[in-house]
């Protein structure tokens, strides 16, 4: 067998005293990969220690290990397989090499790390804690009373649909289904999107005809498809017709003698939704905890970047900033819904829909205002194609996906935690399904 001579400087092979010659020296060689392995050069024979697998794998994983390699020389040097057979000699030079190889992964021979352009994340904002408005100042009695009107299904026709039956705090803040049931199990038009973060959007509803949510918690009340009640005067009749509502409404607005209105109701919920922050790893690597996201994340948003996604997909959602034609580069194959034309009677607005956030993505399929793309990848996949013209591959897919997961956040249960809602009384109206 030819005489294999890989070396590493500065590794002794001890003979049985402990006293190395010229003759009995040899150096060892390390290398990291898959198969990761001391070698001892003698006799012509290039022989691996076994033990050394477990170390290897640590390093190959890329992690920061420091610890753990230090843990695992200490307990191989204090074993048996700390040595290497030579002819029936024991010799102790497995911890050296060990030594070495960690020595050189510390000092930065490992894997590099993935970096982060610091320019690029200009592009994107930590989220707020939360989504003040001027017109709507948020007060707890404000988001008390809003909390229980977001779960209150008396406001519906048939006392069957609340604000969370579509938009389910408890998952994100979707349904899960590619439209929504309202009054009678009517079908909606378009997917019903998250509430979460979604005050700080620049419009609301799909096509944008909504400017804040103040304004938006009024519409599905009313929609004869949704919740389907008549009017504001039987809205305001239902909340008048219980004295825990009567009161609730009194503390949330003081200064106003007749406090039960529609459009307090609405400025209501929207107080309590100006609160539905989902802070998540991603705001913490925007805060500079560079740990918060791991190498394969980085690498997924540096590949995000270069496909070109922050061109609608900026800021601190992510989305809700702007308008954007569905089919910017390439025609898109369902032009069934109008979009904004439908809203502004203009040609021009045709297919231009508001771009949706990105935030807890991951969590809130299926996708697009028609809610037919049922996974994450295969929205990416069809972004790509249609708005910037690009083939993505299927690992490049993977990769941004990774990256967009670090974008869930966490929910915030306590505060979303269905509260007790004030009981009917004789004078409540009751429920019907016509």
């Amino acid at each position: 067998m030819p005489r294999q001579r890989r070396v590493v400087q500065g590794g002794w092979l001890y003979p049985g005293d402990g006293t190395p010659t010229k003759r009995q020296q040899a150096k060892f060689t390390s290398t990291v990969g898959p198969s990761w392995a001391a070698g001892v050069a003698q006799d012509g024979e290039y022989r691996r220690t076994a033990p050394t697998e477990a170390v290897g794998s640590i390093i190959e994983s890329g992690q920061d290990a420091k610890a753990e390699i230090l843990d695992k020389i200490d307990m191989l040097v204090s074993s048996e397989e700390g040595s290497v057979d030579m002819d029936g000699r024991l010799a102790p030079v497995f911890s050296l090499c060990l030594v070495l190889v960690a020595g050189m992964y510390l000092a930065g021979c490992g894997p590099k790390a993935v970096t982060v352009d610091a320019a690029k994340l200009q592009l994107f904002k930590a989220l707020p804690d939360l989504m003040e408005s001027q017109k709507n100042p948020i007060t707890e009695a404000k988001v008390s009373l809003g909390r229980m009107l977001y779960y209150e299904p008396r406001l519906s026709r048939n006392h069957d649909v609340s604000c969370n039956s579509c938009h389910d705090l408890a998952q994100y803040g979707v349904d899960g289904q590619p439209v929504s049931d309202g009054h009678k199990g009517q079908k909606g038009t378009r997917n019903s999107p998250t509430v979460y973060n979604a005050a700080g959007h620049f419009v609301q509803f799909w096509d944008g005809r909504a400017p804040d949510v103040e304004e938006q918690a009024k519409g599905p009340v009313m929609n004869p498809v949704e919740m389907a009640m008549s009017s504001e005067k039987q809205v305001v009749a239902v909340l008048k017709s219980m004295p825990g509502y009567v009161d609730a409404f009194k503390k949330a607005f003081p200064e106003e003698r007749d406090p039960v209105t529609y459009n307090n109701m609405a400025r209501a919920i929207g107080a309590f939704e100006r609160r539905l922050v989902t802070p998540a790893r991603w705001d913490k690597f925007l805060q500079g905890d560079q740990a918060a996201l791991t190498d394969q994340e980085k690498t997924g948003f540096n590949k995000f970047m270069e496909a070109g996604c922050q061109a609608c997909h900026a800021g601190a959602y992510l989305g809700g900033e702007m308008y954007q034609k569905l089919g910017a580069v390439k025609p898109f194959p369902d032009a069934s819904d109008l979009g904004r034309e439908a809203v502004t009677k203009q040609e021009s607005d045709r297919m231009i829909f508001k771009v949706p956030s990105l935030r807890n993505i991951e969590k809130t399929a299926p996708y697009y205002h028609t809610g037919k793309v049922p996974t994450l990848e295969a929205a990416v996949k069809e972004m790509a194609e249609y708005q910037l013209g690009k083939q993505l591959k299927d690992d490049e897919v993977a990769s941004i996906v990774a990256y967009l997961k670090t974008l869930t956040g966490s929910i915030p249960a306590e505060y979303v935690k269905q509260p007790e809602l004030p009981k009917s009384t004789a004078k409540t109206p009751k429920p019907s399904n016509t």
